[in-house]
C-alpha cells in the first residue's frame, strides 16, 4: 500500500507543535493494533498495561526535546491508546506511566522515567548510562523512588512508515533437508573483509553486499542465521570496564533493529539487505531472545518494560519485589501472559510479514516452554506458534536449554520445531581429538541422533549439527588451544566454560611449524565433512570456513574488536576450497540429505537408502569394534548408487571395500589410493566413495 504523501521521495510535512488532549480524535483511535500505526493521514498510539492509572504520550523533537505531553484518552482491556492526526512517520516518541511505586506487589511506575514502546519499530539515539534511568536512587533501596527525569539518556521511540518495494520478493521456503546454515554476525562478519565497502562494514549494507553473497554461494550456504539484530542496551557494567554487549543478547526492543547496523539509518537498508539475500537463494533467520530483556533484575534499570507494568511483563518470585530467573541474566519474560505473549508473537509476526524474513532461533528456547510446574512442551508458547498460520510456516529453531531447574531439554521440543544439538558437537570433537572408545558414540551423530530425535514422529532433520558455534570455540581454535584464554574479558579468566573438548596438536595458539599447521588443517577438514555429511542439518559458524580463531577466547560476548572480527586473511584457503566441495556433494548425492531415520517406521521419506556400518576389515563391525576402533565405515545404498563413507580417526588405515568398481568422490585429506578391493585411507580423514548398484 503507498500512503498518501508517505513515500521516501516525498516532501517533509510540518511537525505538529503545542498539541493538547483535544488534538485526539477519538473516533479514529483503535485498541486492536499496539504500537504507533501510520495510515497515511496520522498516528494511532496503543499501549497495554494492565495495572497502569494513566499513561503520557511524550513527543521529542530531532534534537531530543521534549516538546508535548499528552495522556492517552481512551483505554480498555489495559490498552492505553489515542489517535493524533498529522503524526507522520520520523516523529520521535516515548512514554511516561503512572501508577503504584509499590516493590513489594511487583509494581514499580515512575512518571519520571520516559519508557521505551515494546513495539517501537525503530528507536533514535543511544542509551547513555546515568542513574536517572534508575526507578530508585542508585546505593539506596528499590523500595524508594527516584524522580530524577531520564528522558535525555534513553533512545526515542521513532514512528516509522511501512510501505517499502519489494519487487516481487517472496519467501524461499528451502526445505530442511537441502537447507546449509551459516551462524554469522553482522559486524564480525563483515568489519575485515578487504572486498567490502569501508564504509559499509558494521551493517546490513555491508552484510548484503557482493563480496559476502559470492563468497556464502560459492560455500553452498542456504541460510544465513544472525546474532541478535533486536536494539540491544550495551550494559553498564562493560562499558565502565571499556567492553561491549557485542553479540547483542541483551534485547531493548523486539521490533526495532539495532541502529547501529543501520548505516543509513533507515529501516529500508535492512529490507533491502532481506531482499538481496534473497534473490541469492539464501534464507534470512534470526537469532532472537524472547526469554529475558536489557532491565535484569529488579535492581536494573526502568528503561520500558518494567515502568510500563512490571507485574505484567515479568515473571515474579513469590516475593514480588524480586524477579523470578530462569535465564541467568536476572529476569524472564512472563510469556504466560497473554497479552506478553502475544507481545512475542506479534513481534515475530512483524519479521516475517513486514520485513520478509525466513525463520527464527530462538536463545535460551526452554524458558519459553516454562509452565508453573516446569518445562512442557505442549505449552501456551509452543501452541500458539505451532497453530499460528504465519508463523508455523517458517523455519523455528530452538536452543534447547536454560540455566533452570530441568531447562536441558535437547529432543524434547515438539514439531516442526528443530534443535541445536551439542551432543553433535560433543561426539565429533572428543572422536576427532582421538577419545578412546568415541567410535560407537559418533555413529548416531552421523545419521541424525536417533536417541534424541527419533520419536513424536519428527524427522531426521530435527538435529540442527554443528561443531562450533558463537559461544565457545571456533573450530581453528579447537585444534588449536588446550585450554581457554579470556583474560580480555576481565573477569580473572573465570568465563566461559570449561568443556572445550579441544586438542593443541602440540603447540598452545598460533605456531609457524608447518607441521602443526597442516595437521591442524588435516583435523578442522575432518570434522567440517563429518558435519556437512551427516543426516539432519548442518550448520557452519561465520569464519570456520576460513580457519579464524578468537585467539582462544571461547566467550568473545564482550569483546568488538579483532579478536572477535573474523579474519579473512587466515591463509587455510584449503578448509573454503573443502566445504564447498562438500556442500556440491550433499546437494548431488540425497543420501545425506534423508530426513527419515534408518528403519524408522515413523517416517515415510521419499529417499531413505538401506544402511550398513562396516569394519575396515570387512563384514559388519562388531560390538568390540565399536569400543576400540577409530576406523568406521557408513554403506547407503539406493537411488541406484552405493556411497561409502570412511571416517579414519586414527593413523593411516587400510580398508576392505564392499565389491569393487569403487570411485573416490570426495576426501578431507589426501585422496585414498584404491588397490583392487582395498583403500588406503590417510590419517584424520573422511573419505566418501561412490559405485553405481
Amino acid at each position: 500500500m503507498q500512503f498518501r504523501g508517505s513515500g521516501p521521495c516525498a516532501p517533509p510535512h510540518p511537525r505538529r507543535t503545542d498539541l493538547t488532549s483535544d488534538d485526539f480524535d477519538l473516533i479514529a483511535a483503535h485498541s486492536d493494533t499496539l504500537g504507533a500505526a501510520f495510515d497515511g493521514e496520522g498516528t494511532n498510539f496503543a499501549l497495554f498495561s494492565e495495572n497502569a492509572e494513566r499513561v503520557e504520550l511524550c513527543l521529542f523533537d530531532e534534537e531530543g526535546q521534549e516538546t508535548d505531553r499528552l495522556s492517552l484518552p481512551e483505554m480498555e482491556g489495559g490498552v492505553w491508546f489515542g489517535y493524533l492526526p498529522g503524526i507522520r512517520p520520523g516523529q520521535r516518541y516515548g512514554y511516561r506511566v503512572h501508577g503504584p511505586y509499590a516493590p513489594e506487589e511487583g509494581h514499580r511506575f515512575n512518571p519520571a522515567k520516559l519508557l521505551i514502546d515494546p513495539y517501537a519499530r525503530q528507536l533514535s539515539g543511544d542509551l547513555e548510562w546515568n542513574d536517572s534511568l534508575f526507578g530508585y536512587p542508585i546505593g539506596g533501596s528499590d523500595l524508594d523512588r527516584d524522580d530524577r527525569d531520564s528522558a535525555a539518556y534513553i533512545p526515542k521511540s521513532v514512528v516509522t512508515d511501512p510501505n517499502f518495494d519489494w519487487d516481487q520478493d517472496r519467501a524461499l521456503r528451502t526445505r530442511w533437508q537441502d537447507s546449509v546454515i551459516y551462524e554469522a554476525h553482522v559486524k564480525g562478519l563483515t568489519m575485515q573483509h578487504p572486498d567490502v565497502y569501508e564504509a559499509a562494514r558494521g551493517t546490513f549494507a555491508g552484510l548484503a553486499s557482493d563480496p559476502i553473497l559470492d563468497h556464502l554461494t560459492k560455500i553452498g550456504v542456504t541460510a544465513i542465521e544472525l546474532l541478535p539484530i533486536h536494539a540491544f542496551a550495551q550494559d553498564r557494567h562493560l562499558v565502565e570496564k571499556g567492553l561491549s554487549n557485542y553479540w547483542g543478547y541483551n534485547t531493548l526492543n523486539f521490533f526495532a533493529p539495532q541502529a547501529s547496523y543501520l548505516r543509513s539509518g533507515r529501516l529500508g537498508e535492512l529490507k533491502d539487505a532481506i531482499r538481496r539475500f534473497h534473490r541469492a537463494g539464501i534464507e534470512v533467520i534470526l537469532d532472537v531472545v524472547y526469554n529475558h530483556t536489557a532491565e535484569g533484575n529488579e535492581m536494573g534499570p526502568t528503561l520500558s518494560f518494567r515502568g510500563i507494568d512490571n507485574a505484567s511483563y515479568y515473571l515474579l518470585s513469590e516475593d514480588k519485589r524480586h524477579c523470578f530467573d530462569t535465564t541467568g541474566t536476572g529476569n524472564t519474560l512472563n510469556v504466560a501472559h497473554p497479552m506478553v505473549l502475544r507481545m512475542v508473537l506479534d513481534s515475530l509476526r512483524y519479521w516475517v510479514q513486514v520485513m520478509h524474513v525466513d525463520g527464527f532461533r530462538f536463545d535460551l528456547a526452554s524458558t519459553l516452554g516454562r509452565e508453573p510446574e516446569g518445562f512442557e512442551r505442549g505449552g501456551a508458547f509452543f501452541a500458539a506458534i505451532r497453530q499460528d498460520p504465519v508463523l508455523s510456516t517458517v523455519k523455528l529453531i530452538a536452543e534447547p536449554w536454560d540455566v533452570g531447574e530441568g531447562g536441558y531439554q535437547v529432543g524434547g521440543f515438539p514439531w516442526p520445531f528443530r534443535e541445536w544439538n551439542d551432543k553433535f558437537r560433543d561426539g565429533v570433537r572428543s572422536f576427532w581429538r582421538r577419545d578412546p572408545g568415541q567410535a560407537g558414540k559418533l555413529a548416531p551423530r552421523l545419521i541424525g541422533s536417533p536417541v534424541q530425535f527419533d520419536h513424536s514422529r519428527r524427522p531426521a532433520t530435527s538435529s540442527i549439527n554443528f561443531v562450533s558455534a558463537h559461544d565457545g570455540f571456533t573450530l581453528w581454535d579447537t585444534v588449536s588451544y588446550n585450554d581457554k584464554h579470556n583474560d580480555e574479558n576481565g573477569e580473572g579468566g573465570a568465563d566461559g566454560h570449561n568443556h572445550n573438548l579441544s586438542d593443541n596438536m602440540g603447540v598452545e595458539g598460533p605456531s609457524d611449524d608447518s607441521t602443526v599447521t597442516a595437521a591442524r588443517e588435516r583435523r578442522a577438514g575432518a570434522m567440517l565433512a563429518t558435519l556437512l555429511l551427516s543426516r539432519g542439518v548442518p550448520m557452519i559458524l561465520a569464519g570456520d570456513e576460513v580457519g579464524n580463531s578468537q585467539n582462544g577466547n571461547n566467550n568473545a560476548y564482550c569483546q568488538d574488536t579483532e579478536v572477535s572480527w573474523i579474519d579473512w586473511d587466515g591463509g587455510h584457503d584449503c578448509l573454503t576450497d573443502l566445504v564447498a566441495k562438500l556442500a556440491e556433494l550433499r546437494r548431488d548425492l540425497p543420501h545425506f540429505r534423508a530426513r527419515g531415520f534408518p528403519g524408522s517406521q515413523e517416517i515415510r521419506a521419499v529417499f531413505d537408502p538401506e544402511m550398513q556400518w562396516l569394519s575396515p576389515e570387512g563384514g559388519e563391525i562388531t560390538e568390540d569394534g565399536w569400543a576400540t576402533d577409530d576406523c568406521v565405515g557408513l554403506s547407503l545404498a539406493g537411488e541406484g548408487t552405493q556411497v561409502l563413507i570412511v571416517v579414519n580417526g586414527g593413523d593411516a588405515r587400510r580398508f576392505s571395500l564392499p565389491g569393487d568398481g569403487w570411485e573416490v568422490r570426495l576426501s578431507s585429506g589426501p585422496d585414498p589410493k584404491l588397490d583392487g578391493d582395498t583403500a588406503e585411507v590417510d590419517w584424520q580423514t573422511v573419505a566418501v566413495l561412490t559405485r553405481p548398484l
